[in-house]
């Protein structure tokens, strides 16, 4: 199984790329999101370097092998995820990927339908059927720039701010309300090392 591919930018086409490695061309699907990355790099035998983070995809129904390319593991574990939803398979969860990982992850915590629908391939049907899936299950992916910076260790009082930050601005909670939350949390899990399992434990409480 391919899980991650680095090499030159063989050929560029509309919605995925190939990849050339070891002699072989390997291609690979892009998400909508992803895509805008690759239009200034050059193709061809000699074409820049890049590298992908794989999903790979092979089923009885689907037996020719899919990979899928993220430029993060975290951005690959989000659609893979998103992949476990009902009626959601690779190719469509791909096109939904129209948005970043993190505004999509932030709707999801926030139950909010209305932005998901706005998402490739996505109806309120599949949107109900998102939230009922992964609601409290990627509060991660809502901080998803602040888990990837090379960085030092996040001071305590600091992350606590973030996410208390994230609830009010972006989720809609009250501040009263945000520390409430943040507090309740860190009682259950005083072990919490980051603004990622923080914000995991305020939601897996809430949904207690």
């Amino acid at each position: 199984m391919i899980s991650y591919l680095e090499g030159r930018l063989f050929q560029k086409l509309d919605d995925r790329v190939v990849v050339l490695a070891g002699g072989l061309g390997y291609e690979v699907l892009l998400p909508v999101a992803a895509r805008p990355a690759f239009r200034s790099r050059r193709p061809g035998p000699e074409g820049d370097q890049v590298r992908l983070y794989i999903s790979y995809h092979l089923t009885e129904r689907n037996p020719k092998p899919l990979l899928v390319g993220f430029e993060s593991p975290l951005e690959r574990e989000f659609f893979e995820l998103l992949t476990t939803v009902e009626d959601i398979g690779p190719m469509a969860a791909c096109k939904a990927l129209s948005s970043d990982v993190a505004r999509i992850a932030r709707a999801i915590e926030a139950k909010d339908a209305s932005f998901l629908c706005t998402l490739d391939g996505i109806g309120p049907r599949k949107a109900d059927k998102i939230i009922a899936s992964l609601n409290g299950r990627v509060g991660k992916f809502c901080l998803m720039a602040e888990a990837e910076r090379e960085a030092a260790a996040i001071p305590e009082e600091d992350f606590r701010a973030e996410v208390t930050a994230v609830l009010v601005e972006q989720l809609g909670h009250t501040r009263t309300e945000a520390q409430r939350m943040v507090q309740a949390a860190l009682s259950r899990r005083p072990d919490a090392a980051s603004a990622e399992e923080l914000f995991e434990e305020v939601y897996r409480g809430e949904k207690k």
